[in-house]
């Protein structure tokens, strides 16, 4: 059974970095991508960086050039370097693998707090 455990979440001041990790406790195959989310309470849940099978990354236009996602060459590991954190990046932030066109895995979500 694959789980999905994220890391390196807290509390930080703004301009103060962090850096999420999610980590794959079993072999996962035909991956479409890794992915992190975030969903502050009451609001729809939002993609926020993507890394594709090719190492291709996209990102929502609030953190391009604050957030780096990365991977490692094993695909079991996916990070995301947040610099620049603004009250506003305060959300849960969950990791999410694609597979195929068919499934998905997600992370029980950790918790980014930015304060002013």
């Amino acid at each position: 059974q694959v789980q999905l455990v994220e890391s390196g979440g807290g509390l930080v001041q703004s301009g103060g970095s962090l850096r999420l990790s999610c980590e794959a406790s079993g072999v996962i195959f035909r991956i479409t991508s890794m992915n992190w989310y975030r969903q502050t309470p009451g609001k729809q849940r939002e993609l926020v960086a993507l890394i594709d099978g090719s190492g291709r990354t996209n990102y929502v236009d609030s953190v391009k050039g604050r957030f780096t996602i990365s991977r490692d060459n094993a695909k079991n590991l996916v990070y995301l370097q947040m610099n620049a954190l603004k009250p506003e990046d305060t959300a849960v932030y969950y990791c999410n693998i694609k597979v195929g066109n068919w499934g998905e895995y997600w992370g029980e979500g950790t918790q980014v707090s930015v304060s002013s």
